[in-house]
């Protein structure tokens, strides 16, 4: 009897040692699990909107990723406009916008900018900026401002294929222009 009180003992502390591991273990794991979701959210990084804005504040091209009213987006637009205008083009292109930051750059009479997280690498998406002028201007031929206002459908097709829900999808230019050769053939 005294054999199985003492095995019974034995089992009850090996039971509170795994119990007590487990607890350990769970608690881990909760932290663990919590900061990868901390850093999974630092990591969406994400283009909130791209304006192409003429000098006189007229919007030629304006695409959203976050939803906005259209009060809302007209005041966005206006404080960008202003942000931009009035900068003096000896400092950086980067300007912080609210809780974000506005990269933009200056193509003849056009602005193009685009509000990011504030954490986001501003020297890609001048680059991207850069690079979406280059494709305008390789399928419009030198663009200008009227491409833009007329051959709008076109602008937004090219931007689609270039970001994809505020996410730099495609950054070969190569495949961008081709791509769109083959829509151009299905017109």
């Amino acid at each position: 009897m005294e054999q199985g009180y003492n095995s019974l003992e034995r089992n009850k502390a090996e039971f509170s040692d795994l119990l007590a591991i487990f607890f350990f273990l769970d608690s881990r794991i909760d932290r663990a699990i919590g900061r990868k979701e901390e850093i999974n959210s630092n990591l969406q990084t994400m283009i909130r909107f791209i304006l192409l804005q003429n000098r006189q504040g007229k919007t030629r091209l304006g695409k959203y990723y976050v939803p906005l009213e259209d009060s809302e987006k007209h005041k966005v637009e206006f404080e960008v406009h202003r942000l931009v205008v009035n900068r003096d083009p000896k400092f950086t292109n980067f300007v912080e916008f609210r809780t974000h930051k506005v990269i933009y750059r200056r193509y003849a009479g056009l602005f193009f900018s685009m509000c990011v997280d504030i954490t986001d690498n501003e020297l890609a998406y001048l680059e991207s900026i850069h690079l979406f002028v280059e494709i305008l201007d390789h399928f419009f031929s030198n663009v200008c401002e009227l491409d833009l206002v007329f051959n709008f459908h076109k602008v937004y097709l090219i931007l689609d294929e270039f970001i994809l829900a505020g996410e730099l999808q495609e950054t070969s230019k190569r495949a961008i222009i081709e791509r769109m050769g083959e829509l151009e053939k299905l017109d």
